[in-house]
């Protein structure tokens, strides 16, 4: 599991309106049963789309700013089930941050980004900034960047490969290193901000 920054773009994987509500839910859920520290328990979703494993982001925001931000790269999880361990963990466990507190809920918002496979990158000039995602790794040291980070940050190529590397922990420059694995990836990144709160009264009006 590996936490990062995150933003408000992506690329779509096809996942349904109605998929992206319910997942939103999920987060909600999850994020909320921690915090308050309830059990959560979690039915099997009817949309097949969700029971695929994949890897998940959850990233957390108050009043616009990173509040926590961890997900899982490989698909190892169901999807829904991805989402809710995720928005749970980004809210207890990404280090740059003191746990949520349940006084803060309200302030939250939720984005979820769903990870597409990863493809190892033989070519750099093959990297699109603002499409890809990348992962590089060496030996113990990994690190991931979401796809909107460099569009964010208006990185080019190099920037975002050097920004990786910091993010595993490597010199800037490893990405060289025919030693250094780089990988890419997409992502489709949607959040409260643009389907609202979800709650179980709206689901069925949003989707």
């Amino acid at each position: 599991m590996l936490h990062d920054d995150s933003g408000h773009m992506g690329l779509s994987s096809g996942l349904s309106a109605e998929a992206k509500v319910e997942l939103l839910k999920i987060a909600r859920r999850g994020l909320e049963a921690v915090v308050k520290r309830e059990k959560l328990k979690l039915d099997t979703p009817v949309l097949p789309e969700l029971q695929r494993e994949s890897g998940a982001f959850v990233t957390l925001r108050e009043k616009g700013e990173l509040r926590g931000c961890i997900g899982y790269i490989e698909p190892r999880l169901p999807m829904y089930k991805a989402v809710a361990e995720t928005a749970s963990k980004a809210a207890t466990s990404d280090p740059r941050f003191e746990p949520v507190t349940e006084p803060e809920l309200e302030k939250i918002d939720l984005e979820v980004s769903i990870l597409s496979a990863l493809n190892k990158v033989t070519n750099v000039e093959e990297i699109v900034v603002g499409r890809h995602g990348l992962v590089i790794e060496r030996g113990y040291y990994r690190g991931l960047l979401l796809p909107q980070v460099a569009g964010e940050n208006n990185w080019d190529r190099n920037e975002f490969l050097r920004y990786t590397c910091f993010k595993a922990g490597l010199d800037d420059d490893s990405w060289r290193d025919p030693d250094t694995k780089i990988y890419s990836f997409t992502a489709e990144v949607f959040g409260e901000s643009e389907f609202g709160r979800i709650s179980e009264e709206n689901i069925a009006e949003r989707a």
